[in-house]
């Protein structure tokens, strides 16, 4: 099947009580049995619910993976994949990664035992000098949050595999219209639903897509043991953004195209950051890896005080400054404040990211008025 009539079929069977076209949302905690542990495939909300059944199937699709996890957040689906080491065992980490996964690995995980090892996963020889015999994971992120960094998933798998480690890609800047790592290699998939695919901004939500019955028996465990799960509400506003999925990433990346170029020919723009120049470190795996090259942009003013920071991000007009990204409309943010302020300023100048740094979301809006508003806010 085609990937656009994919998406919007995935998961969606007309519902076999009434015939509706549209999952229907099971506000419900529990099911009614039989007899004891005699049910209709369903006893418990935490367990499991059929509109999350149905959001779960269309997660696999999409990813071309067997088997799709749905987590209450990103983070929480991030922790679920932790979950599955023990004490003594070592993650090999994207430096340049999201400011949220550093925190949970460094103040939450790195006090149960587990040691976290940092570097730049677009250098694989990086990598294979660092794994050792504890190695269990090695979590990427391409392109990366918030410096586009782009990493070959399918040479890194190839080191996991060879390592006997798990690797889990953080898919959620590519979305899966435009990537699918498991294809390339990987063992999971993580993804902030929060982002693209519910692409509204009005929900919160993680899910991970694998293709091991072993890995997704474990990983459901730990969903269903430890209860980070999304409620109904959420899962049929997730799967009502997939069916837009397609269009959406479409104008997503025309936009993105366009704003990109705008910005590195203002005589105000020191660097932009977006893996579609053809000169940008990575391009070629990621037009090896990727169908086209999305709508995370970052950039640096020539003019790196934090007085022409804000005055940037106060001035915007159609660009909201905020947290987050992937929704319709186009948002900026100062990762150091925000979403990377979790991270030591001497790790997060030592991997690239400045004070100055500026990260938009660019949104589907009509591309003109972006570089306007850009524009204006700028000069």
């Amino acid at each position: 099947m085609n990937r656009d009539t994919k998406i919007i079929h995935a998961g969606a069977e007309p519902d076999p009580s009434t015939g509706a076209v549209s999952t229907p949302i099971f506000q419900t905690s529990t099911y009614a049995q039989s007899a004891p542990n005699e049910h209709k495939g369903y006893d418990y909300s935490r367990a499991g619910n059929p509109t999350r059944t149905a959001l779960e199937t269309a997660l696999a699709a999409l990813e071309n993976g067997r088997h799709a996890l749905a987590f209450g957040s990103g983070v929480a689906a991030t922790d679920a994949v932790i979950k599955l080491l023990k004490p003594g065992d070592e993650v090999i980490a994207a430096s340049d990664m999201y400011g949220g996964t550093y925190r949970l690995f460094s103040k939450v995980w790195e006090g149960f035992g587990i040691k976290f090892i940092y570097t730049d996963t677009t250098n694989i020889e990086n990598v294979e000098k660092l794994v050792s015999a504890n190695t269990k994971l090695i979590w990427a992120e391409s392109p990366t949050n918030p410096l586009m960094n782009i990493t070959d998933i399918a040479a890194v798998a190839q080191v996991a595999r060879k390592a006997n480690a798990l690797l889990c890609v953080d898919n959620t800047f590519a979305s899966p219209y435009l990537q699918n790592p498991l294809d390339l290699g990987a063992d999971i998939v993580m993804h902030s639903v929060t982002k693209y695919l519910g692409g509204h901004s009005d929900v919160v939500m993680g899910a991970l897509m694998m293709n091991s019955e072993e890995l997704r028996e474990k990983l459901f465990f730990i969903q269903k043991s430890c209860g980070a799960i999304p409620g109904p509400m959420d899962c049929f506003l997730v799967l009502r953004g997939i069916r837009t999925l397609h269009v959406r990433m479409q104008r997503h990346c025309e936009n993105g195209r366009k704003v990109a170029e705008y910005l590195r020919s203002h005589d105000k723009v020191k660097k932009v950051f977006w893996c579609g120049f053809e000169d940008f470190p990575g391009y070629e795996i990621a037009k090896k890896q990727m169908r086209d090259f999305g709508a995370m942009i970052s950039f640096e003013l020539k003019d790196e005080s934090m007085e022409a920071v804000r005055k940037v991000l106060t001035s915007v007009r159609v660009f909201t400054l905020a947290e987050s990204l992937g929704g319709v409309e186009s948002l900026a943010n100062h990762p150091a404040t925000m979403t990377h302020a979790s991270v030591p300023r001497e790790e997060r100048i030592k991997n690239g990211l400045s004070d100055s740094l500026i990260r938009l979301s660019v949104g589907i809006e009509d591309a003109e008025d972006l570089i306007e508003d850009l524009k204006q806010a700028i000069d």
